[in-house]
């Protein structure tokens, strides 16, 4: 498995992986975690309605989950921040409906320090 980085200013490290190659794992902090919670729109519904008659992706909702990712990743990376952490290693991220017509989306990872090899 390739590790996934994303450079966050100040410099945090993000992956999915266990480890950092080239970094020795100091502490192991706590869990970071962000979640957001969305809600479908009428307007998008109509759409996605005759959508699912014909078949194919659905961009409106692709895209709201797509934002709600983002989000959930941004407030992982700013409970990391106030953690102190340097890195936030296997990353991964759930999801569960809320109520009808509502998910929530959850990223969440172990908070580490670490220093160069």
């Amino acid at each position: 498995m390739i590790p996934i980085f994303v450079q966050i200013d100040p410099p945090m490290l993000i992956t999915t992986t266990n480890d950092l190659p080239g970094y020795e794992i100091i502490e192991v902090i706590d869990i970071a975690r962000g979640s957001t919670v969305r809600a479908r729109h009428l307007g998008r519904d109509i759409g996605a309605v005759f959508k699912s008659m014909v078949g194919g992706e659905i961009k409106e909702y692709t895209k709201l989950m797509a934002d709600a990712r983002e989000q959930a990743i941004n407030r992982m990376i700013a409970d990391g921040q106030e953690l102190e952490a340097d890195a936030i290693i296997n990353v991964r991220f759930m999801t569960s409906m809320v109520l009808q017509g509502s998910s929530e989306i959850l990223a969440y990872g172990t908070a580490v320090r670490i220093q160069k090899k």
